[in-house]
């Protein structure tokens, strides 16, 4: 089926739509943005710059998808967004191009976005990733797979959340949230394992018990880092896929991992 473009919407020469593409009233689509089949502006949607989002992504009302960086570093070229499959976009959302020219902020698949939350430049987010009302990302934040960041957090630039893990409402991450873990305060802080996320995720109980491993050596055996590091390579199960994953992310942290709650 033909893309369905309302009559007041504005849809830019160059423009890319795939099949069964709908454009609500009032939308608005620029001329370097591609839209994949199946995909749904909201009336007074917003895709611009140079702008690819896959097949089956929704974009609500006054969105504001793709727009230009708000970095001061910016000296033009084209920077752009690439965006994967079946992402939901509520209101009010604005997610930016990169700084640099040949650059580009990149989101997964799968990925629900609530209202009001912003993802800035040059972010990396993977898939299944479910950000709550009003959630504030500063430029170069990487975020893993299925994280859930809960509503009105704040996200240091430069900082990481590992994959299955929590940041909750209201706390601002100033460092790494490994995977697997629960952050909440201000600055956030490690609290404890996302035992219910995890289970939601099919977790086996063997994995569940080399998680509580994980977070006992990092942030209960009165360790410091390095030594809690050291300790779990050498742990007889360094080799599962739980531990090794936690190194990787240690040993590629640039500013730290969230302290422990005491």
């Amino acid at each position: 089926m033909a893309a369905r473009i309302h009559p007041s919407a504005v849809v830019e020469p160059g423009a890319q739509l795939g099949v069964d593409v709908e454009v609500g009233p009032f939308a608005y689509v620029g001329a370097g943005v591609s839209l994949g089949d199946r995909t749904r502006l909201h009336h007074h949607a917003s895709v611009e710059g140079f702008t690819s989002l896959g097949a089956g992504c929704e974009v609500f009302p006054y969105a504001c998808i793709g727009g230009k960086t708000q970095d001061l570093k910016y000296k033009g070229g084209r920077p752009g967004l690439r965006v994967g499959d079946r992402n939901v976009f509520r209101e009010y959302v604005t997610i930016h191009a990169a700084t640099f020219d040949g650059e580009f902020t990149v989101l997964g698949s799968d990925n629900t976005v609530l209202a009001y939350s912003h993802i800035a430049h040059d972010c990396v987010l993977g898939s299944h990733i479910v950000m709550s009302n009003a959630v504030s990302m500063a430029g170069h934040v990487t975020v893993e797979d299925h994280v859930v960041i809960g509503g009105a957090a704040g996200i240091h630039q430069f900082c990481r959340i590992g994959a299955h893990a929590m940041l909750s409402a209201m706390a601002k991450l100033v460092q790494d949230l490994p995977p697997y873990f629960i952050a909440d305060g201000t600055p956030a802080e490690v609290r404890a394992l996302n035992k219910v996320g995890l289970e939601r995720r099919g977790f086996t109980p063997e994995q569940m018990d080399r998680v509580k491993l994980i977070f006992r050596i990092l942030y209960r055996d009165g360790l410091n880092r390095t030594q809690a590091l050291e300790k779990l390579a050498a742990h007889p199960q360094a080799d599962s896929a739980e531990i090794k994953r936690v190194l990787t992310f240690a040993q590629t942290s640039e500013r730290g991992l969230a302290p422990g709650a005491s």
